[in-house]
């Protein structure tokens, strides 16, 4: 038996802000809670393995390095994602990169980390 990813959860200060990053960056449709969360649905033209975003209101700032991130892909040129991403609210953060790395490293506005990788992961 093995599992797969279903949903990844984010744990967020200000819902409102990171429901408006995080459903344009990825084209996803918002069902906002009265709970203090929202989850993100995949476009319904999606794969059914693609998983939901769960934004989670915690009501507290990050601390400290992701011990987990998503890693996006796009079928377009991922340096224009990546400015499209910036203009949106992310900005650019260094982990420790060489500068020869196949992706770019992006925090959400509340800082959480993410990568645009230049291309689809390969074996």
């Amino acid at each position: 038996m093995v599992v797969r990813m279903a949903q990844y959860t984010i744990d967020v200060e200000d819902l409102d802000v990171m429901v408006a990053f995080w459903s344009a960056a990825l084209g996803y449709e918002v069902e906002q809670g009265d709970d203090g969360s929202a989850k993100l649905w995949p476009p319904e033209q999606s794969s059914a393995a693609a998983p939901t975003i769960w934004l989670q209101g915690s009501g507290t700032a990050k601390q400290g390095k992701n011990r987990v991130h998503l890693d996006l892909v796009t079928d377009t040129d991922p340096q224009a994602e990546v400015r499209r991403l910036v203009d949106l609210g992310a900005r650019h953060v260094d982990v420790g990169q060489t500068g020869n790395e196949r992706f770019t490293v992006l925090a959400d506005p509340e800082g959480n980390e993410f990568c645009v990788l230049d291309g689809p992961p390969t074996r």
